[in-house]
């Protein structure tokens, strides 16, 4: 089995050094793309509505991933509360939009991981973590020192930063980020962020830079590599055509990308026509037939 990235950074140094300098961003805070420059080790929130210490509404042994990442025994996953988006659609809205959660001092952090780590998991798999970069990267420096070695899977909604992207260089082993839109105006009025494309596409060239294609090991599971998320919106607000076109001349057509097509109406979609309903089989076949085209690998969720 291969060794997870960040355990040659630990021998050399720079997992600690990494964590110092991430424990910076939270005086005035630029995590994200939002960079409210609030200082959270003094209890200001900024975008994020979140602290110092991490929030989290639940871990577990997760086998609705895709397949590479859940294997055997499933992918370890911990879910964090709060978001930086908004989006007015999220399925997850009680832990993204809500803010449903337990605080979970690092130290407790890095229990969960060797608990799951214990329990079999083939990684760990953070879900919405970019608000919480600091504080994971402590809480792996001392999981690591209690025999923590499984592989990182950085599980986004693609609205990041490339300071803390590369601050993350060496130490995560899957990013798993969502491309969302391939137009701003869509992606202010539904997600309430700026310049999202921008960021979003940026952010999945550096993540490609760092780890590549998706790597398996002889059993199918995933130890390196990426794979990207697309959710197909109705009426083209996704932008998916581009979406994909992008993928495939940016980055590479032979990328795991994971066409989803699970949209429905979640928390104030109702309010925001068309996302007050669900997308058509036609729609989504559209999307389909361009993804076959141009020659991806991954998986195509059914209708």
């Amino acid at each position: 089995m291969s060794k997870a990235a960040y355990l040659q950074p630990v021998r050399d140094d720079t997992l600690t050094e990494r964590v110092a300098q991430a424990n910076e961003l939270l005086r005035c805070c630029t995590l994200c793309p939002h960079e409210c420059q609030v200082d959270r080790t003094n209890h200001e929130r900024g975008r994020c509505r979140s602290e110092a210490i991490p929030l989290i509404s639940s871990y577990n042994v997760h086998f609705g991933e895709e397949p590479p990442l859940i294997g055997t025994h499933g992918s370890g996953t911990i879910f964090f509360t709060n978001c930086t988006m908004r989006c007015v659609y999220c399925q997850n809205y009680p832990i993204s939009q809500l803010g449903h959660g337990e605080a979970y001092p690092v130290a407790k952090l890095a229990r969960i991981f060797l608990k799951l780590q214990k329990h079999g998991c083939h990684n760990i798999n953070f879900v919405t973590p970019a608000h919480f970069v600091p504080q994971i990267l402590q809480a792996l420096e001392m999981a690591v020192n209690e025999g923590f070695h499984l592989p990182l899977v950085y599980n986004t909604s693609g609205y990041e930063s490339l300071a803390t992207l590369k601050l993350l260089d060496g130490i995560i082993d899957i990013y798993l980020p969502d491309i969302r839109y391939s137009d701003n105006s869509h992606a202010q009025a539904y997600s309430k962020v700026e310049n999202y494309v921008e960021h979003n596409r940026a952010a999945l060239k550096e993540m490609y830079r760092q780890v590549g294609l998706l790597e398996c090991d002889e059993s199918g599971v995933a130890r390196r590599g990426m794979i990207v998320r697309h959710l197909v919106l109705p009426e083209k607000i996704a932008g998916s055509e581009e979406a994909l076109q992008f993928l495939a001349n940016e980055l590479s057509p032979r990328l795991h990308v994971a066409l989803m097509s699970q949209y429905f109406p979640a928390y104030n979609a109702p309010d925001h026509p068309p996302l007050d309903r669900k997308i058509t089989r036609e729609e989504y076949e559209q999307i389909v037939h361009l993804y076959k085209r141009l020659g991806f690998n991954g998986w195509i969720q059914a209708t």
